[in-house]
């Protein structure tokens, strides 16, 4: 039986959601990511409509939601008589699997000071450069010149197709040692955006920061449902700049970067959280007569590691080498 709501929690979330109300759409994107993907990401539209309600989001919000996500090409619908039932599409599976792994994936490893740059041929399409742009920003590269795109080399999101697609050059390329005042590591700052993302860091850390050390005194007796809340808000507000931050390497970012004290703080908030949490998602799919799926292997390994005690996850299942 669910417990009572804490009061101080209880006016957190109200203060919270007032000060900057999410998008209905936005917002369940984040819940499916976070909290049904590794689930399997697939549930009835009433278990969505109960997770929902207690952000203020309606049925008919949620219904119109899903049925843009569903047209955008992120959701497949199932009928089952009166009842719907749906899940991610295999496209709108990898985007949230190569979303969220950056979102709780451990800090960048050490750089050797190589870089990945793009040229676009000045002759390019300027629709066709658009969307180019676009994937090379997501990518992590970042806009040194007109048509020169340049990231660290560690960076993991392999970039090589669209830029055959669009007849571009790769390169690598290191700034020499005669000329760092004026190499791509001298100009990181502009091509990044990196005092903008470092602002809305600054705005995470003041709006989460206090927070923290009250929800660990009240953590026991916040119940399961405002858990889910606040860990569906902790990390709708972290991807909406996390999916920003380029993730460079220490060299290349000011003394007072905040992104690892922001990234410590979902880390420490999730942990806090997630087990209350997954406790209510566990009792939604229940109330309609639904079982939650185990959560997949590396739900566990989310930011360095959840509480193993708490978190119950599925076997991870080894490929079978054909002939054995």
């Amino acid at each position: 039986m669910e417990g009572a709501a804490d009061p101080v929690v209880t006016r957190w979330i109200r203060r919270t959601l007032a000060s900057d109300p999410p998008r209905a759409k936005s917002l369940i994107v984040t819940v499916w990511g976070d909290a049904l993907a590794p689930h399997g990401g697939e549930l009835w539209l009433n278990a969505l409509i109960r997770l929902m309600a207690p952000f203020g989001v309606n049925d008919r919000l949620v219904r119109t939601s899903v049925f843009r996500l569903v047209r955008d090409g992120w959701l497949q619908a199932r009928a089952h008589g009166r009842r719907s039932r749906y899940r991610l599409t295999s496209a709108g599976l990898a985007s949230f699997e190569r979303a969220y792994r950056r979102i709780y994936s451990a800090p960048v490893p050490a750089w050797n000071g190589s870089w990945d740059v793009v040229i676009v041929p000045a002759d390019e399409d300027a629709g066709r450069r658009n969307a180019l742009r676009d994937e090379l920003r997501w990518a992590g590269f970042g806009a040194f010149a007109h048509s020169v795109y340049a990231r660290p080399t560690f960076a993991d999101v392999d970039v090589t197709s669209a830029i055959a697609k669009r007849n571009a050059m790769l390169v690598h390329a290191t700034d020499l040692a005669s000329a760092q005042a004026n190499g791509l590591a001298s100009r990181v700052g502009p091509a990044f955006d990196l005092p903008g993302i470092a602002s809305v860091y600054r705005r995470y850390l003041a709006r989460f920061g206090g927070m923290l050390d009250a929800f660990r005194v009240h953590a026991e007796r916040a119940n399961a449902e405002q858990a889910f809340v606040v860990r569906t808000l902790l990390i709708h507000a972290y991807r909406r700049v996390s999916l920003r931050d380029p993730r460079l390497p220490a060299e290349l970012l000011p003394l007072d970067w905040p992104g690892a004290a922001a990234h410590a703080l979902a880390r420490n908030f999730y942990r806090l959280t997630q087990a209350q949490a997954e406790r209510f998602l566990g009792r939604v799919f229940a109330a309609e007569n639904d079982v939650l799926p185990l959560a997949a292997p590396e739900f566990a390994e989310r930011f360095g590691g959840l509480d193993s005690a708490s978190t119950i996850v599925a076997p991870r299942v080894r490929p079978v080498k054909a002939g054995s």
